[in-house]
């Protein structure tokens, strides 16, 4: 099993963090993105959209995180991560629509500006990144992970991005329910750390 990955993208450290999770044997392939290997046709022919991560799985070929995360769970029965009970299923879904939209427009926009150079309107990504905050605070409030009573995929692909926001100019320090709930993920067996920048307030 080959994960293409760049080590700075949280997209692909979700996926290879949940491989490791599930202790999964894997080959992790760098994909130099300054070089822009990621648009070679040989890259392009695993995922036409150009973009870390891609499983390649003995002929499985699997692109985007979250349909990795789908993928593994599926390919090793782990219910426990990913379950197969109607309401439970959905609720893990809406955090995964979450982790592709308010995360990706939130938190990552805003890593993106100061970590790639990215031209996206700082105040605005920053200020949404503080609405989905402030949205998870409350749910955390009463409940250790987001979509259950114990982890599933939906809080891994929430991690990465929230945990790597101050490198995005975001301040943490107000969300003391995120910050337990980033601590719990990261004390899990086989947890793997994503590489950290020093830049923005991480500086």
């Amino acid at each position: 099993m080959k994960l293409y990955h760049h080590p700075l993208s949280g997209h692909a450290h979700r996926a290879a963090l949940f491989a490791s999770l599930l202790g999964i044997p894997h080959d992790l392939v760098e994909v130099d993105m300054a070089a822009g290997a990621h648009k070679r046709p040989e890259f392009l022919a695993l995922n036409p959209f150009g973009q870390v991560p891609v499983l390649e799985d003995d002929g499985v070929v699997i692109a985007d995180s979250n349909a990795i995360l789908v993928y593994l769970a599926k390919k090793t029965g782990r219910t426990d991560w990913l379950p197969e009970e109607p309401q439970a299923a959905a609720a893990v879904q809406r955090w995964l629509s979450v982790a592709a939209g308010e995360v990706a427009y939130g938190p990552a926009a805003a890593r993106l500006i100061t970590v790639f150079g990215a031209k996206f309107n700082a105040d605005e990504v920053i200020g949404r990144a503080h609405t989905l905050l402030g949205r998870l605070e409350a749910h955390l409030k009463d409940t250790d992970w987001l979509a259950g009573a114990q982890p599933t995929i939906a809080d891994v692909a929430i991690y990465s991005y929230v945990a790597r926001a101050p490198e995005g100019n975001v301040d943490l320090s107000g969300y003391p329910n995120v910050n337990a709930f980033l601590r719990r993920v990261e004390a899990l067996p086989g947890f793997r750390p994503f590489m950290q920048t020093p830049i923005g307030l991480a500086a």
